[in-house]
């Protein structure tokens, strides 16, 4: 079974979920979007308002964001893959529980076997922190380890992690966009070495 098929059945999965109390508020699931051959792999924490409305991730302000960051290093959505921890909206956008992200992570982590990234950028503490630890790093503060890289091994070859600041950080603060601009360049030097 092709990658396409593979994902086409974990995201009727995770539109049909009921493991959390999450299904019963949203208007749709966000599974993630992009190409399935993605060399990077963002992971955010989870839908906000408009990602629920439409389905898809990293589509409101934040994404906007992120939008302009990729375009300062050559990428476009169609050439990464994007998705949250949690697949489904928090009411008032509220950080994601523990619950939630326990029960929604085995849909992540089956996302990352499938399209098998060289890079994983996570965006935020959660995500961060989720990743970090499912690699066997110990978690720091973002604020001391963004932009740093891991290495993990897995099954199907090495990942390299590099955590950022979750781009709605920089909606608030002039500061984070700045350090967000010196991440997504470290990254995109990282990229040039995996063509």
């Amino acid at each position: 079974m092709g990658k396409e098929e593979l994902m086409r059945k974990l995201e009727e999965k995770i539109k049909n979920c009921r493991k959390c109390p999450l299904w019963e508020l949203r208007t749709n699931a966000v599974p993630g979007s992009g190409s399935y051959d993605a060399k990077v792999m963002f992971v955010g924490e989870a839908p906000g308002y408009w990602e629920d409305q439409k389905g898809l991730p990293f589509v409101g302000r934040a994404g906007k964001v992120l939008d302009e960051l990729l375009r300062e290093i050559g990428l476009s959505r169609d050439e990464v893959y994007i998705t949250n921890i949690v697949k489904c909206r928090p009411p008032e956008n509220r950080d994601p529980t523990e619950e939630e992200i326990k029960a929604c992570s085995p849909y992540l982590d089956r996302q990352i076997d499938i399209i098998r990234p060289k890079v994983i950028v996570p965006l935020g503490r959660h995500s961060m922190r989720y990743i970090l630890e499912k690699f066997g790093f110990p978690v720091e503060p973002i604020s001391k380890i963004h932009g740093e890289t891991f290495e993990a091994h897995t099954l199907f070859g090495r990942i390299v992690i590099m955590p950022s600041y979750h781009p709605a950080a920089a909606l608030y603060r002039p500061q984070i966009k700045e350090e967000l601009r010196r991440d997504f360049k470290k990254l995109g030097e990282l990229l040039k070495g995996f063509s």
